[in-house]
């Protein structure tokens, strides 16, 4: 039975135990999905990120996503399933390998199962991550039911409509984005777990990003929280990609009226302990979204055999 290292990591963090939790094993070569997916559930963050040179890939992943050279491959699993792509997981793995001074600083492009990603780390150890650009679709949706399924009050919900649509936005991984009137009905929000699914499998997204102006922060752009309970993820503290999905959003409904910040800063996590802050620019040729990283946790997993598990498939 081998041993792998595995991290626990906090991004969009300047401190441990902020921020969002993800796990990385920084030498994921040659370990089968199997494997990936059971570390990935005994290390029990929203995700783990898996890292493999980008000549080869871990696992048997979709390596069609990617055309010509990469520096690494990632793939990245929640407790329950592989995920296609996410920010927070990459943030984490490339602030920690700075951090021991395994990489350098300057860019990196990373495979993904949803294509080839550019990675950048500024010399403060700020990682950041290009996102596709942004695709934003306005949806006709019941705003009472989105109110149910997130366990907030209706009027919430109307008291912005109508300057700010509920829409699908997307920079490689769809959310339905939500707008809140107020900081404090966001903060009453009480999830039903089993109708913001619906909801999710509805839209064909994965989760509900809801999100108000009505900052702690002055100088935060929007306070944002997010509900994934389709990736076992009831309440994820501080998201990347949903974060790059919004900044297209706030764009493409022109929240600002022409006087557009050139960053946003979204704030996140705090309802859940974890706080957390991302920064977002929305460019020409796409989305970048970066923050910090923390390690909080380092040590080794025992990774059996695949032919050892002695799992019963039902």
């Amino acid at each position: 039975m081998e041993t792998r290292r595995a991290l626990l990591v906090d991004a969009f963090a300047a401190e441990p135990l902020t921020g969002n939790a993800a796990g990385v094993v920084p030498d994921a070569e040659g370990l089968s999905d199997d494997q990936m997916a059971a570390v990935a559930a005994e290390l029990g963050a929203s995700e783990t990120a898996f890292l493999a040179d980008g000549d080869g890939a871990a696992g048997d992943g979709d390596e069609s996503a990617g055309d010509g050279a990469a520096d690494d491959r990632l793939r990245y699993f929640s407790p329950t399933t592989e995920v296609d792509l996410c920010g927070h997981a990459t943030i984490a793995t490339y602030g920690a390998l700075f951090a021991e001074g395994a990489i350098d600083g300057g860019e990196r492009t990373v495979r993904t199962n949803v294509g080839d990603v550019a990675v950048a780390v500024d010399d403060d150890g700020t990682v950041w991550m290009r996102q596709q650009a942004p695709s934003v679709e306005v949806v006709d949706v019941d705003l009472d039911r989105v109110a149910a399924a997130l366990g907030v009050d209706p009027a919430a919900l109307r008291d912005v409509g109508a300057d700010l649509p509920v829409a699908v936005a997307s920079t490689g991984l769809p959310f339905l984005v939500v707008p809140v009137n107020f900081l404090e009905r966001l903060g009453e929000a009480d999830p039903d777990d089993d109708a913001v699914e619906a909801l999710s499998e509805e839209f064909d997204v994965a989760g509900v990003y809801a999100f108000t102006f009505d900052a702690l922060d002055a100088d935060s752009t929007l306070h944002g929280r997010a509900f994934v309970p389709s990736l076992g993820i009831p309440e994820d503290p501080v998201t990347g990609t949903a974060s790059g999905a919004v900044g297209g959003y706030l764009r493409r409904v022109d929240a600002f009226d022409g006087d557009e910040p050139d960053e946003f800063r979204f704030e996140q996590g705090h309802f859940v302990d974890r706080p957390g802050h991302v920064r977002v620019r929305v460019e020409a040729e796409g989305v970048r979204v970066g923050g910090q990283a923390t390690v909080a946790l380092d040590g080794e997993i025992r990774v059996p055999d695949d032919e050892d598990d002695e799992i019963i498939e039902a």
